[in-house]
């Protein structure tokens, strides 16, 4: 491993002399390209190199520990268990940094979330983990722009399906795909009995054209007049477009913008999207034909979470992890869920390496 890093360091300092070379500060293209591998080795580079620096430490430490001097001896020996137990963490981040890059990390994503079994309050929640995607969004620095919604008289949704995009908005959000459980009194609840309802959430790698090429002839696209809650007209305008996707029968509908161009570009960033899903669970039915343990998960049909709104608890199934910090979470404070999510696959990842 440690001879592969150092392989990839050389690499390193090359593409630092290539960047300052005046031909290729000169060509863009290139220099877009050479500085995205830089930037994609220099969190290894520096890792290694404070594994190197804590190496140096130890070896100080450990003959400084052979000092015929008791008190200084005992000091040394503390540091060297110290800088033993760094060098493990250097070596354990290393590891990770050398799993291989999931392609779509990089990506912009498509969310939809839609209400399941629960009716009314399900659509209410639905609303409810909107928002609360939004709010980590915005604490990510990325940007939503909604593409469609069907909304409920009382606020809800019944689906809403979004855009984020961002600095690896893909990477942190790649395991929300799932049913999302809720437990709660619904405010139309009078006896004040504990409901249970689910929202399904799905998180698509936004597509580009390079991605999915679709083909004219296979879509038909219709359009119609946008229409809000209980039939109120949002727009007088036939700006609302459906697209159907006439090999898979997929139909994605857009109704936000007032504009039938920007709906329809809309509507074909979604399409890509569940269409390179589509793809993409194709190729992971096959893999797993041909192995029994399942890696990793995203199944939309899978409950992954519970959110329990009297116990203030909230419990990730897959990693066993159960919080009693809803408020938080449901305000967008999705970090110590994602975080631990990352790391439980991370450490899976290892494993099968």
């Amino acid at each position: 491993m440690l001879h592969k890093i150092e392989s990839l360091v050389a690499t390193f300092r090359d593409l630092e002399r290539e960047l300052a070379a005046p031909d290729v500060v000169a060509d863009p293209e290139r220099y877009k390209k050479l500085a995205k591998r830089h930037a994609e080795l220099a969190e290894i580079v520096a890792e290694y190199e404070a594994y190197r620096a804590a190496q140096s430490q130890l070896a100080e430490a450990r003959e400084m520990a052979k000092d015929p001097d008791p008190e200084l001896s005992a000091l040394a020996a503390e540091e060297v268990a110290a800088l033993e137990a760094q060098l493990e963490q250097h070596l354990s981040r290393l590891k990770i940094l050398l799993l291989p890059k999931d392609p779509l990390d990089e990506k912009n994503i498509i969310l939809e979330i839609r209400a399941g079994t629960g009716g009314e309050e399900a659509a209410l929640f639905a609303a409810d983990l909107f928002r609360m995607y939004s709010r980590f969004a915005e604490s990510q620095g990325w940007r939503v722009e909604v593409v469609s919604a069907s909304e409920t008289g009382t606020g809800g949704f019944k689906e809403i399906i979004a855009s984020i995009s961002g600095d690896r908005v893909y990477s942190r959000l790649k395991y929300e795909s799932g049913a999302h459980r809720v437990q709660r009194v619904p405010a139309t609840e009078s006896q004040g009995r504990i409901h249970t309802s689910a929202v399904t959430v799905a998180i698509l790698p936004e597509a580009e054209e390079v991605d999915v090429h679709i083909d004219p002839n296979d879509i038909r696209v219709d359009v119609f007049r946008s229409s809000g809650p209980g039939g109120q007209s949002v727009n007088t305008t036939d700006s609302a477009i459906r697209i159907t996707h006439l090999p898979t029968g997929i139909v994605v509908s857009c109704q936000d913008e007032k504009s039938q161009h920007k709906n329809k570009a809309k509507a074909l960033k979604v399409l890509r999207s569940r269409l390179l899903q589509a793809a993409q669970e194709e190729s992971k039915r096959a893999y797993d034909e041909t192995r029994k343990a399942q890696v990793g998960t995203g199944d939309r049909s899978e409950r992954i979470r519970t959110y329990n709104f009297p116990q203030g608890r909230v419990t990730d199934h897959r990693i066993n992890l159960t919080l009693y910090s809803l408020d938080q979470v449901m305000d967008g404070g999705l970090d110590p869920i994602i975080d631990a999510l990352i790391q439980h696959y991370q450490t899976e990842a290892l494993k099968e390496v």
